[in-house]
Parts: structure tokens; C-alpha cells; sequence
């Protein structure tokens, strides 16, 4: 993947990051956590935060002038100890 945008922000939220995988776009919600002691990072990503991405994905590509065929939005945990875990997951659904 190649970054395209760090920390997008407008009144409604935040994008993490905004990546090209190929011809699709990738909207990428980050979590990090010190341990697993309290659950995996992916899991705050809820269907409510699924729906403020979306909208927040919605408000990016308004701003966009180039066509855009695809996009995704991928989750990405990592666990800082005892030593950094990373944990990708491709196209976040809601439960």
C-alpha cells in the first residue's frame, strides 16, 4: 500500500490513514492497545465507528477530484507488549 493521507480530519472525525492497495483505496482505522489484557484493539472498532467512518469516507471522496473505483476499509490493531503485534484486517463489515 501506498500512504496518501495521514490523519484526515473535518468537524465529524477523524481518517486515520488513506492508502492505495492497486486501484482500490483503502481507508485505514488504527487502534493500539499496550497488552491484550483488555481485549483485542479491533475490537473498538464497532459498527457505530463503522458508521462515522463511512460518513467520514464519504466527506473525502466529496473533496476528490479524480474518479475512484473502489474503495475498502481495513482495520489495523497493534499490541505493544510484550513486544509490538500488528493485526490487519481487510474490508471492516458490521456485525
Amino acid at each position: 500500500m501506498t500512504i496518501v493521507e495521514r490523519n484526515f480530519r473535518c468537524p465529524r472525525g477523524e481518517i486515520d490513514i488513506i492508502a492505495r492497495d492497486g486501484d482500490e483505496l483503502v481507508f485505514v482505522e488504527v487502534k493500539t492497545r499496550r497488552s491484550l489484557r483488555l481485549g483485542s484493539p479491533l475490537e473498538a472498532i464497532t459498527p457505530v465507528k463503522l458508521v462515522r467512518i463511512r460518513r467520514l469516507v464519504g466527506i473525502w471522496l466529496s473533496r476528490q477530484t479524480e474518479f475512484i473505483a473502489a474503495i475498502r476499509i481495513d482495520g489495523l490493531g497493534i499490541v505493544m507488549s510484550p513486544e509490538p503485534q500488528y493485526f490487519h484486517v481487510e474490508n471492516l463489515q458490521a456485525d
